[in-house]
């Protein structure tokens, strides 16, 4: 076995690079953040001062992985995806290329919905100081109710879809001992394209 997993980390097909580790983490790191974040706001569980400094930090955020997203879903389109590791049947395969396709989706639908969502209330968005994106002059209310609906929807869709792409990597590391979570740690900087 620990004779598969060094020849996977060899073949050049089979690993991530340095871009493609550095971006998954960012993105993992505070997708994860923000999600919290916007389920301790649903559920409605601090005082109004905490929830709208949170919120504000919440929609800064937001924006910046808009910007962020739009490069690491275009790197991940253009680059394609390392063949996967190990025998796991097709189904399990379909299953990860669905996941990873929502995932990538959900960097841009979160951030877009949300920002939808304040604009049509006629809501600004602050970022930072640095600048702002200023509400709609004349409110929408159904557009502003289609924003909040499709956040929601889209924050439940990334929630479960994560968890199950965090166990599904976990499971490949300790039951199945392949090398699909090593090669995402490990420090090598070739990349193999589809």
């Amino acid at each position: 076995m620990e004779q598969l997993q060094e020849a996977d980390l060899q073949d050049k097909s089979m690993t991530y690079s340095t871009v493609d580790r550095v971006n998954h983490w960012l993105v993992a790191v505070v997708v994860i953040g923000l999600l919290a974040a916007g389920w301790t706001l649903y559920l409605d569980v601090l005082d109004r001062e905490a929830a709208r400094n949170l919120r504000d930090m919440h929609k800064a955020i937001g924006v910046c992985v808009l910007a962020f997203g739009i490069w690491r879903v275009g790197y991940r389109l253009v680059c394609g995806f390392p063949e996967r590791v190990g025998a796991a049947p097709s189904w399990q395969a379909i299953s990860a290329r669905i996941a990873h396709y929502i995932l990538l989706a959900g960097i841009l639908v979160m951030p877009i919905s949300g920002l939808a969502r304040g604009y049509f209330a006629g809501r600004g968005t602050d970022v930072f100081g640095l600048f702002s994106i200023p509400g709609a002059a004349f409110e929408n209310e159904a557009l502003s109710n289609l924003g909040s609906a499709t956040h929601f929807i889209a924050g439940l869709l990334m929630t479960l879809v994560l968890a199950l792409h965090i166990l599904a990597a976990l499971k490949h590391h300790f039951v199945d001992r392949d090398t699909t979570l090593v090669r995402m740690l490990s420090g090598s900087t070739s990349r193999g394209r589809r």
